[in-house]
């Protein structure tokens, strides 16, 4: 796969804060700023050619993502995960979406929900021909239409509340690990199980999904 484009470069001038925000949630997600740096904002606002004002604030967004942790001298870094706090994410995430998968196989017109699945697996497979950066926004992508298209807002703010952790999570093993979890034959099975309407099987599939998705990051 090709590497992924630098995200650390100067933006344009409309929208700074959410420009900023995308550009350093790349590179956190990418491995571009690794786990750990400690994230210096002189250096960081002449990269991304902003005020540090600018920075600060998409800083505060990437706490509140989970992507950025202070340390105990008030520093902030990129956040750095361990093994059982990537079992404990993917724990909750695998009740979140499995329940997510029940209810759409129990959908009467779920042909329309599969449709659109089908649809983010076939953009995975053209992502894997690309970049990181796209193979991984891609994944969630999947994913994140999974709790949508379940139309259930706890569920949805329960998820989206994990997405920074989802997006540590990628770096934890290596790139390599990682992008062996977004294989889209591994999401099709999801869709083929949301589309039997059987829910215990399309519970069951994606509990499965995700096991098989940490035993890969963390053994």
């Amino acid at each position: 796969m090709p590497s992924s484009p630098v995200a650390l470069s100067g933006l344009s001038r409309n929208n700074l804060r959410e420009q900023a925000v995308a550009a350093l949630r790349v590179a956190v997600t990418t491995g571009e700023l690794t786990q750990g740096k400690h994230l210096v904002e002189t250096e960081l606002s002449e990269t991304l050619g902003i005020s540090r004002g600018t920075l600060r604030e998409a800083l505060r967004q990437l706490q509140q993502e989970g992507l950025v942790t202070a340390d105990d001298r008030g520093h902030l870094r990129v956040r750095h995960l361990n093994a059982r706090e990537i079992r404990e994410i993917f724990e909750v995430r695998a009740a979140l979406e499995s329940l997510a998968a029940e209810r759409l196989s129990s959908l009467p017109d779920r042909a329309a929900v599969v449709n659109v699945l089908s649809t983010k697996v076939l953009s995975m497979e053209s992502a894997r021909t690309h970049s990181l950066e796209e193979s991984i926004e891609t994944d969630l992508d999947f994913h994140r239409a999974m709790i949508t298209l379940a139309d259930n807002s706890t569920l949805t703010h329960q998820w989206q509340s994990l997405e920074g952790s989802i997006r540590m999570s990628i770096m934890f093993s290596g790139v390599d690990r990682a992008v062996g979890n977004m294989t889209p034959g591994r999401h099709q099975e999801i869709v083929e199980a949301i589309e039997s309407g059987h829910a215990a099987t399309a519970r069951n599939v994606t509990i499965e999904h995700m096991n098989a998705a940490v035993r890969n990051l963390t053994e």
